[in-house]
């Protein structure tokens, strides 16, 4: 008998309960027909109506990516692209809500979050919106938090319209046309001029349906000198059959305006997350990323920040964590489009039990964008030999005066680092917890956990042994 020390996955007990579907509505497959019912339901405007049509057809006229992790599992014609609880309605009172669907939040620590440190939230069921809320103290400063939908038809409108799918059009790959064509839900938020939130807002999007897809639309402006930070929240549990995740967020900000955008993706091991999201900086705004992708069975995640005013800067934070039967492809892009901006990509990523870890990243410095700064770290650690990590940079710099840098590590705990803290009287599965927790410190300290309760067990990694 021998002993052997792992790292223990994700604790996933909290989000794979799941409810029984019962008294649901939903639309399986791809076809005009479903999305011009999917319009219906959602009583469009005409020019969302005829813009969701024209998604589809960019939609069938593209080809699906096959540079990075296959993604052959993924049929749309078993995909259901509208999944709502019938009588199912948008509130901004709790009590409101389903006590089914109230109890799957409940068990997420949504309202208690909610009650302890955020300033507004929406949680989003399958396809549907079914709480939204922001404390008066924070309306009472003009700070728009509504559902993407209502925000459609309302006074806002226009805004919607001026912005939606302008920052990803639906020609930018397949999986946008995709979204631009079914999306529901999601949150519109504008923060105005000056303002200063100083708790979070929050959404949290929760996907129970099996074999089903969420689309929701996260649009957010933050006007001159105003700043904001916004967690999102993501899970779903675990089916035998492909769930989808196909949203988009799009973010303005304006100038001098600072975004903190914090996400925690804890999918099931049966999502496909082809997510998109995307912010443009104004004169001297600031944007900030904090990522933690912890689920899914395989992911293309790649935020995109376009530099486009002049001293704007961008940084970028994220963590991810392949376990078994995951390929995780995630990464960064940014477009220094102005001169004097700066940005900073720090990545760390762990692999284990033959999970796969690619980052790649992207930099574009403009001919213009000269005196710009741009640097990117990415650290990856393998927990045994079965798994795998890759690092694949792109640097295409237009002008001689601006400064890069680039640097990568990839490795294996060190056995004697191991041997090391076991001579100091430290057990070898408290040596290999200590070394992990170290490696993935600095990027997960930045993760909100005293925000969202449920964030907690995303990044505990325990190191055990056991026998056998």
């Amino acid at each position: 008998m021998k002993e052997k020390t792992y790292v223990e996955d994700v604790d996933r007990s909290l989000y794979d309960f799941r409810n029984e579907e019962t008294d649901t509505y939903r639309l399986d497959g791809l076809t005009r027909e479903i999305v011009e019912q999917i319009s219906k339901e959602k009583n469009d405007p005409q020019w969302m109506h005829d813009f969701r049509l024209e998604c589809l057809d960019i939609y069938n006229q593209s080809r699906v990516p096959d540079w990075g992790p296959s993604i052959e599992g993924l049929d749309m014609n078993n995909i259901a692209t509208y999944v709502r609880k019938n009588n199912t309605k948008m509130s901004a009172n709790w009590e409101d809500v389903p006590e089914e669907i109230k109890d799957t939040f409940e068990k997420l620590g949504i309202p208690e979050a909610e009650r302890k440190s955020l300033a507004g939230v929406g949680a989003q069921y399958d396809s549907e919106l079914v709480y939204h809320n922001v404390k008066d103290e924070v309306a009472a400063q003009g700070v728009i938090y509504t559902d993407l939908e209502s925000a459609v038809h309302g006074e806002y409108g226009d805004m919607i319209r001026e912005h939606f799918m302008k920052l990803v059009p639906p020609t930018d790959h397949k999986f946008a046309a995709l979204h631009g064509a079914v999306w529901s839900g999601g949150s519109f938020v504008y923060v105005p001029k000056g303002v200063h939130l100083d708790i979070p807002l929050q959404s949290y999007f929760r996907l129970n349906a099996a074999g089903a897809g969420q689309f929701e639309h996260t649009l957010i402006i933050v006007d001159e000198g105003a700043d904001l930070h916004f967690i999102e929240g993501c899970s779903a549990p675990k089916y035998n059959v492909a769930n989808l995740h196909a949203g988009c967020v799009e973010l303005f900000v304006g100038k001098n305006a600072k975004l903190r955008y914090s996400t925690i993706e804890n999918w099931s091991k049966n999502m496909y997350n082809l997510n998109t999201k995307r912010a443009t900086i104004a004169e001297g705004g600031v944007m900030e990323w904090v990522s933690g992708s912890f689920g899914s069975h395989v992911s293309y995640l790649y935020p995109m920040t376009i530099l486009r005013g002049e001293g704007s800067r961008m940084e970028f934070t994220g963590i991810t964590f392949a376990g078994n039967g995951q390929n995780l492809d995630t990464g960064a892009k940014v477009v220094h489009a102005a001169p004097n901006t700066s940005s900073y990509i720090n990545t760390k990523s762990i692999s284990k039990s033959g999970g796969i870890s690619t980052f790649r990243s992207s930099v574009v410095i403009a001919e213009k964008a000269k005196h710009s700064k741009a640097a990117v770290s990415c650290q990856s650690l393998m927990l045994d030999r079965i798994s795998r990590s890759d690092t694949i940079p792109a640097m295409d710099i237009r002008n001689n005066e601006s400064d890069v840098g680039h640097e990568a590590k990839i490795g294996r705990i060190s056995d004697r680092a191991v041997f090391y803290l076991m001579s100091r009287g430290i057990s070898e599965e408290d040596a290999r917890a200590m070394i992990v927790s170290g490696f993935a410190d600095n990027v997960s300290k930045e993760l909100p956990l005293e925000y969202a309760m449920e964030m907690n067990n995303l990044i505990r990694l325990e190191m055990k042994g056991s026998i056998g």
